[in-house]
């Protein structure tokens, strides 16, 4: 089982220059295996495994806290005696979490507990779109350009400005009233400025187009 830190080594070797070959054999996996994982996202890192990607929480326990976890645990040892720098209560839950029936007995294994642990981080997430009825309507109509005043006259968008360029004019095609997903993001501040619900930022407005 393949885990995020041997991904996330390999794309980092891909960065440094080295072909995929190469870097395959310095993430600890088959040049096969890393040639698929370039072909399939076409030399380009996934998102979680990018140079700008956030750091990995430290809230969280990484694979080679877990594999120190079952080799402690294959040795008879205790909650309170693993710790392993973290509260016992955290090591409790993780135990019981993922200890699983094995030869008659109960066993930890630290490549089960990662992937529950992945699996669990892709657990998919409702949009606040779709749950919030007034926000996502005040921001369908904004992006449709539909506004409309108190008595029904139609308020026009942020101006917006056009460069004729590269395949000549076409200043009719623009979206002439549609506010931008920054500029909705924003104004959402100034018209509930004492409403916390009344917020999404532009990233998932573009994510829900």
């Amino acid at each position: 089982m393949v885990h995020r830190a041997e991904r996330r080594c390999f794309w980092e070797a891909i960065a440094s220059g080295q072909y995929s070959e190469a870097a395959a054999r310095t993430a600890g996996v088959s040049p096969p295996l890393g040639g698929r994982w370039f072909r399939e996202c076409g030399g380009m890192p996934p998102s979680p495994y990018a140079g700008s990607a956030p750091a990995r929480s430290t809230r969280y326990l990484s694979i080679a806290e877990r594999e120190e976890l079952a080799m402690l645990r294959a040795q008879g040892l205790g909650v309170r005696a693993i710790a392993l720098r973290r509260a016992p209560s955290t090591i409790f839950r993780e135990v019981r979490r993922n200890e699983a029936t094995r030869s008659g007995g109960f066993a930890y294994r630290a490549t089960t507990a990662q992937w529950h642990a992945e699996c669990a981080a892709r657990r998919p997430k409702v949009a606040r779109l779709a749950v919030h009825d007034v926000l996502r309507t005040y921001v369908t109509d904004r992006l449709s350009g539909t506004l409309l005043a108190a008595n029904g006259v139609a308020i026009a968008g942020p101006t917006v400005l056009w460069k004729t360029r590269r395949h000549g004019p076409r200043q009719h095609q623009r979206w002439a009233l549609a506010w931008s997903p920054e500029q909705i993001s924003q104004r959402l501040r100034v018209d509930f400025p004492d409403d916390p619900t009344m917020r999404i930022s532009h990233e998932a407005i573009y994510q829900a187009l």
